[in-house]
């Protein structure tokens, strides 16, 4: 077997895999047969020597490269992922976008945080985003992506990627605090306006003896940019009738048709608090338990603001108004305010063995509640509503999901042998609870009669096994399968007057995987695996519909079928001295997609599209001391090809392309070291066109609604002042370029911070 150490950050840009159960603390990183161990106090949970595409970011790399406000920056610059946060605390629509899956399929990808799930499977789209306020950017070890489906240790959710957060845990006595602040100048049609936020953390952490334990607090008071906005085809104004105002921009809509944009709305004031205590326990050398426990709570006020005023100069909000000789009616609603009051909790509890021997073993469990989770919006016009009235209230308490893993390793021959079994058990259990009610004041009224509900329980039983066997010194395979029993139940969808229950429902799937690695030289590795996921049904998309006056369902279907995938790479990659290249075909056949269609003119539902292929291609690169010592850079080009090839629910969107997959993606980071005390970075990203709809009719994407291209880059400039003190400044965005996903993603922001560190 080929063995020799490679640099840390090349690995981190090649192929690895560490032993899931083992730590290398102190040990360098090794090649081993077209995979990588990476070495450190922390080691990855991902799974067992996979010969396939993973990259990471460590902590160092966030600290002197990333302007890190939220746990997903960390993902920022990494090959064909996007997070789509629109401002700094974005804890409702903050999707993950991989190779073949868009910003509007949270469901699938897969995040965890220290063996913790954060995905949000009640549901697939924006408003299931991964729970990313349960991390602060400040505790992050560091963060390692799988590319693929091709672990059996991982479900069918993980077709896109699996995201591992790896966060601190002392080993002698540590504080942590960091104070920041951000400004961002925001212009567009009638909005002219300075946005920003402020964020604070401290953490405490140290080891005692077999004990070890950290206590972190941080708080984000965040103003976003508006985030809606109010619009009227011109073409659809009546002729005469209505008051007159002004005020009204001329724009043109996601279908290039021209529009006046009336106002903005759900401009969100944000307050999120998090805390996060985990202590661990070392029963003996080899043997350790730990708990942690989240807490995160967010206060948020989302406000409307009108840009039509009338004769006197008043704002209007509602009623009949006269534009340019045509008239339009604004709904009570159009300018729709809110409030959220969520907490939320997490428990994770993780009992494990460490002795790099024969047999080593795992049981982890964890829990995520909605313990409170209200939404108070009004159904009253503004500017009364601004005071109370009637009102809507949304409890989603009760709501959350909890998983069991029993894990475990058999190395027959040690550590070095010719064989690596990994097996286990796994439990995945969703439970929703929504229900709506109106009320006599949306701002402090009490919850009466019920408007609509949803709820509704799915759960996954799953089997796998799998072996990493070295063929030959310089051939390695894995083979594997999983197997899954879904189960939805319980499921009910209500309106005012009725609750239709759904029948029981459950289905077996088997998905097996294969890897393949050859070392072609000591440089040079060839890489080949394939796997089949299994995406099931999410509650949500189950059971969260309504009821007509007939009694007929509407705009959900409790008989949805799975998607089933089949993923494919190749991969070559070359590790030389101080220097990283990957290159990476990849190949998705997606039958039965879950995605929301439509149904009639002005209703769309969550319906399976019959087939979707992607293949692309992916290249990274990465290199130390690049012409001088202290330049490292990192760069990756994606290219993309994601077609519908079958819809019978809706051919109109046969051969487009799939809804927010770009042909063209890439990322360039240069980071120099100036000096031990001095770093500076300059990064960039950019996409190409895409769309947000199924039959590709919304051509224009530099509008409300649309998806755009965009070319953005970033800087900052990080300075350590002594031992204990550091200061950087940032920008995002430094080319003010003004670009949208459904929503306007933030223009330039300036970024400080001050950080102490023990």
């Amino acid at each position: 077997m080929n063995t020799r150490p490679i640099p840390l950050a090349a690995a981190l840009l090649a192929v690895f895999s560490t032993p899931a159960l083992a730590d290398h603390e102190g040990e360098s990183p090794l090649k081993l047969v077209g995979t990588v161990v990476i070495a450190g106090s922390n080691p990855t949970s991902l799974p067992t020597q996979i010969p396939t595409t993973i990259e990471g970011v460590t902590r160092l790399q966030i600290e002197n490269q990333i302007n890190a406000s939220d746990a997903e920056d960390a993902l920022k610059y990494l090959p064909s992922l996007l997070v789509r946060k629109r401002y700094i605390g974005d804890y409702n629509h903050a999707v993950l976008s991989t190779r073949a899956s868009g910003t509007g399929n949270s469901a699938r990808s897969a995040v965890y945080a220290d063996g913790v799930l954060l995905s949000n499977y009640l549901g697939n789209g924006a408003t299931f985003a991964p729970r990313w306020g349960m991390v602060a950017p400040e505790e992050i070890e560091r963060v390692d992506v799988l590319y693929g489906p091709f672990s059996a240790a991982y479900g069918g959710n993980s077709v896109g990627a699996v995201v591992d957060y790896q966060t601190r845990m002392p080993k002698q006595f540590e504080a942590h605090a960091r104070v920041a602040y951000v400004h961002q100048p925001f212009e567009l049609y009638n909005t002219k306006e300075n946005f920003g936020a402020k964020q604070a953390s401290m953490s405490l952490g140290s080891r005692h003896g077999a004990w070890s334990w950290f206590l972190g607090v941080n708080r984000t008071d965040s103003d976003g940019q508006p985030q809606t906005y109010i619009t009227r085809a011109i073409a659809d104004g009546a002729g005469s009738g209505g008051a007159p105002v002004s005020g009204a921009v001329i724009g043109k809509d996601r279908t290039n048709r021209d529009v006046y944009i009336l106002g903005t709305a759900t401009q969100y004031h944000t307050v999120q608090d998090h805390a996060k205590f985990k202590v661990a326990y070392d029963f003996s050398p080899t043997v350790r338990a730990s708990y942690s426990l989240g807490w995160w709570q967010n206060d948020s006020n989302g406000t409307p603001n009108t840009y039509l005023r009338d004769a006197a100069g008043k704002p209007v909000y509602s009623g009949a108004a006269a534009i340019n000789g045509r008239t339009f009616t604004l709904a009570p609603t159009d300018f729709n305010a809110s409030r959220e009051e969520l907490r939320h909790l997490m428990h994770g509890l993780t009992v494990k063995s460490n002795s790099k021997g024969v047999f080593d073993w795992e049981v982890a469990a964890s829990l995520y509640d909605y313990s409170r989770d209200i939404l108070r919006a009004p159904t009253t016009a503004r500017p009364a509503a601004a005071s109370g009235g009637a009102g809507r209230i949304v409890d989603q308490g009760g709501t959350g999901w909890n998983t069991l893993s029993l894990k475990g390793v058999w190395r027959p021959d040690g550590m070095r042998g010719a064989h690596i079994v990994d097996f286990g058990y796994q439990r995945a259990a969703y439970k929703l609870s929504t229900i709506e009610r109106a009320t006599s004041d949306w701002l402090d009224g009490a919850a009466g009669a019920r408007n609509q509900s949803f709820a509704g329980r799915t759960s996954i039983d799953s089997l796998y096994v799998q072996d990493t066997w070295r063929l030959a010194p310089d051939w390695k395979t894995v083979l594997g399968a999983r197997f899954e029993h879904w189960e939805a139940r319980d499921g009910e969808t209500g309106n005012a007057s009725t609750v239709v229950p759904h029948a029981r429902r459950s289905d077996n799937y088997v998905s097996p995987k294969a890897a393949l690695a050859y070392q072609a030289s000591d440089d040079w590795t060839i890489k080949a695996s394939t796997g089949r996921a299994v995406r099931m049904p999410t509650v949500s998309e189950l059971y969260q519909g309504g009821i007509n006056n007939a009694g007929t369902l509407v705009n959900n279907d409790p008989n949805l079928k799975a998607e089933r995938s089949w993923t494919t790479e190749l991969s070559a990659e070359r590790l030389a001295g101080n220097s990283a290249l990957r290159l990476t075909a990849f190949f998705e056949r997606n039958s039965d997609a879950l995605y929301s269609q439509l149904l009639t003119a002005k209703v769309s539902t969550v319906q399976n599209v019959d087939l979707i292929r992607t293949h692309g291609l992916e290249t990274a690169w990465s290199s130390d001391n690049v012409l001088l010592e202290g330049l490292d850079m990192q760069a990756s080009l994606t290219w993309t090809d994601s077609r519908i090839k079958r819809n019978a629910r809706f051919a109109a969107s046969e051969g487009k392309w799939q809804p927010r997959i770009p042909e063209w993606r890439a990322s360039a980071v240069a980071s120099y070291r100036v000096n031990d005390k001095l770093s500076a970075t300059l990064a960039a990203r950019y996409s190409g066109k895409q769309y947000s709809t199924l039959d590709n009719s919304d051509i224009n994407g530099f509008a409300y609604q649309g998806a755009s291209k965009y070319f953005t880059v970033d800087a900052r400039l990080r300075y350590r002042l002594d031992k204990h003190w550091s200061a950087a400044l940032g920008i995002d965005n430094a080319n003010n370029y003004k670009y949208w996903n459904f929503h306007p993603y933030p223009q330039r922001s300036y970024s400080m911070e001050v950080k102490f560190d023990w």
